[in-house]
């Protein structure tokens, strides 16, 4: 990360590592936590709530990303339990998250993610319908929308999907992009990552 970041002209403590956890046990994100990693990644509301409540008691710094689709009828516990939500894609969610973050007392820090490839299979709002659903997360709900969150195309050179979400971001005012993984993370920094999702690197291939 730092090497990536000094070669793009960037300041290192610029790019946060969010170390994603998802199907790993308690005990490798525990490995992590002893060598001072402290920002995570989980997909699933469910797999969180199995392995985050005592990790988060003895270690108060320990923050989680929600960075998988998120059903409304999951948006209780999600609040409750992440301090950042990575994947807010459609009106309905951010209606849903606006109130029980106003029930729960807790404004999280939210990403709109874009689905930058059009892939069917994928979650995301399209590029196109972004700037109109920015603003309504703005002025409507409210939300403190820090940022962008995308997974490009698998197989595929994810500069022009990188470099998308980096221009959707700009024309918004948004300072934060969360984008990179294992495969792709130096090229992400190069192009304006703030967040990179790293699993496989940390924690090994998922069984």
């Amino acid at each position: 990360m730092t090497a990536a970041a000094k070669a793009a002209h960037r300041d290192p403590k610029a790019v946060e590592l969010v170390a994603v956890s998802k199907t790993h046990p308690a005990a490798a994100v525990e490995a992590a936590l002893a060598v001072g990693q402290r920002v995570f990644g989980e997909n699933r509301v469910q797999e969180a709530q199995a392995k985050y409540p005592l990790l988060k008691a003895r270690f108060p710094d320990l923050r989680l990303h929600l960075i998988g689709p998120l059903q409304t009828n999951k948006v209780k516990e999600a609040v409750a339990l992440f301090d950042v939500i990575e994947t807010i894609d459609r009106p309905r969610l951010a209606d849903a998250l606006a109130k029980e973050m106003e029930r729960q007392d807790r404004r999280l820090p939210c990403f709109v993610e874009i689905n930058t490839g059009r892939e069917p299979q994928k979650a995301g709002l399209l590029p196109e319908a972004a700037d109109a659903f920015i603003a309504e997360c703005r002025t409507r709900w409210k939300l403190d929308l820090r940022g962008l969150m995308c997974i490009p195309p698998e197989g595929r050179d994810p500069v022009p999907y990188f470099d998308l979400l980096a221009g959707i971001a700009r024309r918004n005012g948004l300072l934060e992009l969360s984008m990179g993984m294992t495969a792709d993370f130096e090229i992400a920094i190069a192009h304006g990552a703030t967040l990179i999702r790293v699993g496989t690197a940390i924690f090994g291939h998922r069984d």
